[in-house]
């Protein structure tokens, strides 16, 4: 599975992280800076531990804590239909 934003969905950074924003609806997802380096990573390079790693050198946090982060925030925006 590759992930992709839905057409109607953008990514706005911020200073305190980013903004997914679906155009059509009108609603949106505020992420913290966790919350945008996994996104961020996931749709550079599609692979939870590729991103986890990234996530546990940058953010100082355990290896697999960092992987149960990635698929959780993943599995939400999934959930809340923000990928096609």
């Amino acid at each position: 599975m590759t992930l992709r934003l839905h057409d109607d969905i953008v990514l706005n950074e911020t200073e305190y992280g980013a903004v997914l924003l679906n155009q059509r609806r009108g609603t949106y997802w505020q992420l913290n800076p966790t919350g945008t380096a996994i996104i961020k990573a996931m749709l550079e390079n599609d692979d939870v531990e590729a991103t986890a790693k990234v996530l546990a050198e940058r953010f100082d946090v355990d290896f697999e804590r960092a992987c149960q982060d990635v698929r959780s925030l993943v599995a939400e925006m999934q959930a809340a239909g923000a990928f096609r």
